[in-house]
Formats: C-alpha cells, structure tokens, sequence
C-alpha cells in the first residue's frame, strides 16, 4: 500500500511544492531512458505474497503485530488490515531449478510464520479474499497501526468527499457503505515482479495487459466477500471500488480511477509515468531533500523519491516500477492481477505461465497487441473476473473463445516457449505448466473449489456464515498438504 510516512496535514503549498518536483523527477527520468546504463543485464524476478490470519474458529485474528514481533523477519510486513501478512520473497533468477528454490523458500517461511500464529491462536491461510471476514471486521478499528495506512484511509475518504459505497453484483448482491478504506483488507494477492531493460518494457507491459484476463481466469480464488456470492474473482471490484477516489459526478465525467487497467498500448515506460503525473492529483504530497537534476548532473543516480511514491499511489494492474539497488537503476513491470494462494504449487504455477507466456508474447515477430483492440483487453479482463475459469475471451485470429481451450490449444505452447527462453529446467517447466494444463482440464480453480464446497454445506443444512467457516476450516488443511487445486476433494 506504499511507502512509510511521516504523520502530517497537507497544505495546498505541499500540494504545489510536490506537483512540481513529481515533474521534475520525470524530466529526469526522460533524459535517463535516453542514454542512462539501467541494470537490466538479467531477468530478476521477485514475489510478494499477501497472507490472512484466522483463528480457531475460522474468522479473521487481529493479530498481525504479534505474529510480526515473533518473527522479528524484515522479510514479513504488514499490510492494511490487522489480520493481513505481506511476505517478500527474495529476488532471484528463474532460470534451472529457481522456480524449486522460490518453493523451498515460500514453504519454509510459510510453516514459520504458521508456527508462530499458532502461538496467538491463530493460522496462515492464502486466499484471494478471506471469505468469513464481515463489514464489522472491516472497519478503520482494524487497520494495521502504521501510519501510512491512516494518512492514505484519510487522503482517499477527503478526495472522495463522501463515504465509500460498494455495489457488486455478481450471482448475488452486496450493497454496502462504508466511511473508509477497510474493506480493501479483504483482498490478498500475489504481486510478481520482473525487470527488463527500457527498451523491452514497452513489450512486456504490452503483454502483460493482454493476458492478464487469462491470468485471472484461470488463477480466480475470491467468490465470496461480506457473506455473499458475487465475482469468481471479487478481489478486482473490491480494489477499484474500495479506494475510488471519485465521487459519482467524476464518474460521469471520465474521470480516471486510481485502481486502472490502462487506456491504450504504450510505446516506452515514459508514457505510463507520464499519464501518472498528468492525470492524477497527489494522495501524499512529501517531498524529500533530493535535487534529481543535480544528482544526474554529478554522475549519480537519482533516487526519484516523489515520482516514485506518486507511482505507488496509483494501483494499475500492471504497474512500472523505477528502483535504485546497490547504486544501480532497474525497471520492473509489476503483475499485480493473481490473487493468493491457494498453494505454493498453485501460486507458482501461476506465475510460472505468466513469466514464460508474457516472454514469449513480448519477443513474438507480431506482437499481440497490434492484432488486438486495448478495449478487447480490457474487456477480457473484467469478464474473466466475472467469470474465472468459465470466461471466454477476445483473441486475435480465434475470436471468443474459451479461456480452457485457448490456453490448452495455444497459450501453453507460448508459456513452454518462453520459459525455455528463460532456461527454466524442463522438469520444472512441465511440473508447473502441467498444473495449469490440469486446472483447464478439470475446470477447477480456486473459486470453483469454495463455490462447491459451501453449496455443500448448505446442502448439508447451514447457513451460509457456518457454511463458509466450515469450507474455510477444509481450505486451511488441504493447503497445508500442498496439493494443487484441482486435486482437492470437494464433497
């Protein structure tokens, strides 16, 4: 949800102050994608893994600060909510066996931090959205401590002007409101970053946006938010709607949402920071000391402070990522459409296609995105949210076609391909596209898993909360043997 900040009101010679060094950042920015040495020598890659907090009798446990101190781990963070984790997984490369070595790592620090839950009575699970969590859990009580949280609760809710409605209609309806940003606690998900080169990034970010309607059909795992049945992958709606920042009247007007798919293909990273400056006020007007033109005038490297913390207030699903590491500047496309879990296998299968196809798609003689319409994209994006795993989507030179069919007929074969191009061993190549394969197969994701466990506990006679911690209890063992999905007994 950003970076750490300092409490503060905001003046309107703040606001200016920071509107004017945002534009300078990206004037410096511009005359470093133009003959800057970026670190984009290889293909790094890095995880963020969002995790809930339940307690014995499956609701959310507020008790992420406990679990943090136990661990005393810089590796694990906050996020929002009081019963939400963030897990960042060390970079690494992909190619050979690193797609093992990001599974030892995710399971053995998922059973840490799991151990020391238990200690405060309470458990990890990976879920796109925590299904017995309530609007009574959801409120500006229940926030994480840090201020950051409160300042940007505060920034939205007065940029809005009013409080927060919530309209999802899905197989059911909620209509809710709500005077602040809680309910976006409800949504975990899986944040996959991959750096490229300035002159790649247009092609991947292009790429990503094209199957990031794919992604999510085929990764869905949030059908349930508040008690009701809404989306296969609610997780979506929840984000644009939970942190609008527009009133019903902006609405109307077009105005931009901060939680944006994108309006058209890019040509260079430069045109998606530069729609950010252009189209969107600042949420958290700080500046810091830097000088970014004299830094880059002295042979540095600009840290690009307000630019970069703008950026991290404007939640694109695909989003660009300027970084300094060890005094080196890289960019990264950060993928930010899969929700969590519900397994490391599943988790890593996910990202696995994404890695191997957006590769693939990025490097093709005919890039995708000049046979397809970016209102398509779009389109496929929100219908396979609506949908998961039974959507079909728009593809150039197939028409509508089912996502299943696509993926097993076309989309594989690309994943395969890129994937090799990243020198992936093939055993864990074909592990993972194989789990993929298998969902398509079977027609079981994870939301099709929750749908059809609770309707069988309400067949059994409960109601629909008790139906739904009952799934959630099953939900935590099977994730915990750590078989795929589609494996898992439904009945």
């Amino acid at each position: 949800m950003g970076k750490d900040v300092a409490p503060a009101a905001f003046s309107s010679e703040d606001r200016l102050r920071y509107r004017r060094q945002v534009r300078r950042c990206l004037d410096v920015l511009a005359l470093m994608l133009d003959d800057f040495g970026f670190d984009s020598r290889l293909p790094m890659t890095g995880l963020e893994i969002e995790l809930d907090l339940v307690d014995a009798g499956a609701e959310p446990a507020m008790r992420n600060a406990e679990v943090l101190a136990g661990l005393a781990d810089p590796a694990f963070q906050t996020e929002l909510g009081q019963f939400n984790l963030e897990f960042n997984a060390p970079p690494r490369l992909i190619e050979g066996a690193g797609f093992a070595d990001y599974e030892r790592e995710v399971r053995d620090r998922l059973q840490q931090v799991d151990k020391l839950a238990s200690r405060v009575d309470a458990s990890v699970v990976m879920i796109g959205i925590l299904p017995t969590l309530t609007p009574a859990h959801a409120v500006l009580e229940n926030l994480s401590p840090n201020q950051r949280y409160r300042i940007l609760n505060q920034q939205i809710v007065a940029a809005r002007g009013e409080d927060i409605t919530l309209d999802i209609e899905g197989t059911e309806r909620l209509l809710i409101t709500t005077d602040s940003i809680a309910p976006e606690a409800a949504g975990t998900s899986v944040q996959c970053h991959l750096q490229v080169s300035p002159e790649a990034f247009a092609a991947y970010w292009n790429a990503a946006q094209a199957v990031a309607a794919v992604q999510v059909a085929l990764g869905a795992n949030a059908p349930f938010l508040f008690g009701r049945r809404l989306w296969d992958e609610t997780r979506i709606v929840l984000f644009e709607q939970s942190i609008d920042t527009r009133p019903d009247e902006l609405k109307a007007q077009g105005v931009r949402p901060r939680t944006w798919f994108g309006e058209r293909w890019v040509t260079s990273i430069f045109d998606l920071f530069e729609e950010n400056v252009r189209y969107f006020p600042p949420l958290l007007p700080i500046c810091g000391d830097e000088d970014p033109e004299a830094v880059l005038r002295a042979g540095g490297v600009p840290q690009l402070g307000e630019l970069r913390l703008h950026n991290g207030t404007i939640y694109r699903w695909n989003r660009p990522v300027y970084d300094v590491t060890d005094g080196r500047p890289h960019l990264r496309v950060e993928n930010r459409v899969l929700p969590s879990g519900p397994t490391v296998a599943d988790l890593l299968a996910n990202v696995a296609f994404y890695l191997g196809l957006t590769r693939a798609l990025a490097e093709a003689d005919q890039p995708i995105w000049s046979r397809m319409p970016f209102s398509a994209a779009e389109e496929n994006f929100r219908t396979a949210a609506r949908r998961g795993i039974t959507a079909s989507v728009h593809w150039p030179a197939r028409g509508e076609v089912p996502v299943v069919r696509l993926v097993r007929e076309e989309l594989l074969g690309y994943a395969a391909e890129g994937l090799d191009r990243y020198r992936v061993d093939p055993e864990v190549r074909d592990s993972l596209l194989g789990i993929i394969e298998q969902r398509c197969r079977t027609g079981r994701n994870g939301a099709v898993w929750q749908t059809e466990a609770v309707a069988a506990e309400e067949r059994r006679g409960l109601d629909r909360p008790a139906a739904l911690r009952a799934m959630l209890r099953r939900y935590v063992e099977y994730q915990r043997t750590g078989a795929p999905v589609h494996t898992w007994p439904s009945g």
